[in-house]
């Protein structure tokens, strides 16, 4: 019985080195350098370089949402090549660079790549979501389910009523402006940037809208800038709820 047991593991071991090899490249990076801490903020560069063009695969992550695009695309035409002084390549390799394009006038002026990356392989964004976010509090008042970023956040997220952010108005949010205490530090474990990653929000309560709720005033509304993460990730949720849709799905129907 030992002898067959044995057998089926090596046959199991078998194929699973065959379905390793049989991998693509970044598949096969992605496997070899598997993060299992959820905090993106303290993976290694190995680490960072496999799974940042791979964050939907990675099991220890939230669920991601594939984001349909529409059946019109409007490809960006090339232009004049830009004259740079620099050498791009060395800076790029030095600042271990992904992908670099300029585009000036609707027209791509330069575009290169690194880390064995290219034009059809998929990239994290991190903070490009913003300018997503924002755009979509725009696309929302023009579609009249905001009616202006005059409002209070807790006119349209009814779970920060009472919160510190009961007398903050949409645009403060847009702007950082809030006046909101908040640690951006991405080195130190401690800070708000590194904990509502691993927060563990109420029952029937948005992660996100849990741990924001929980902060404090360190300035009046509308007084004092700093850069918020977690303040990205709330208007988010804001557009979600005065729209009554997924984030995804909005976007998807209204820019992708």
């Amino acid at each position: 019985m030992s002898k067959w047991i044995v057998g089926i593991l090596v046959v199991i071991a078998a194929g699973l080195g065959f379905a390793y090899l049989s991998a693509d490249k970044d598949t096969r990076n992605l496997l070899a350098n598997l993060p299992t801490d959820r905090n993106v903020l303290f993976w290694n560069i190995p680490q960072r370089d496999a799974a940042f063009r791979a964050l939907d695969w990675i099991p220890v992550l939230a669920k991601a949402n594939v984001i349909k695009s529409g059946d019109t695309i409007f490809p960006l035409p090339k232009g004049e090549p830009i004259a740079i002084a620099t050498n791009v390549d060395s800076y790029m390799r030095e600042q271990r660079t992904a992908g670099l394009v300029i585009i000036h006038d609707g027209k791509i002026r330069l575009e290169k790549y690194g880390l064995e990356f290219d034009a059809e392989g998929r990239w994290t964004s991190f903070s490009v979501a913003k300018s997503f976010t924002s755009t979509l509090v725009g696309a929302a008042i023009m579609d009249g389910f905001i009616k202006s970023v005059d409002d209070r956040v807790s006119d349209y997220i009814p779970d920060m009523k009472g919160s510190v952010y009961d007398d903050v108005s949409v645009k403060q949010l847009l702007t950082m402006t809030s006046g909101v205490k908040w640690n951006e530090d991405y080195e130190d474990k401690n800070s708000d940037v590194a904990r509502f990653n691993e927060h563990k929000a109420e029952p029937g309560v948005d992660v996100t809208v849990s741990y924001m709720r929980t902060l404090s005033r360190e300035a009046p509304a509308g007084s004092k800038w700093a850069y918020k993460t977690g303040e990205t990730n709330l208007i988010g949720v804001l557009v979600s709820s005065a729209t009554k849709k997924k984030l995804s799905d909005y976007l998807s129907e209204k820019i992708w």
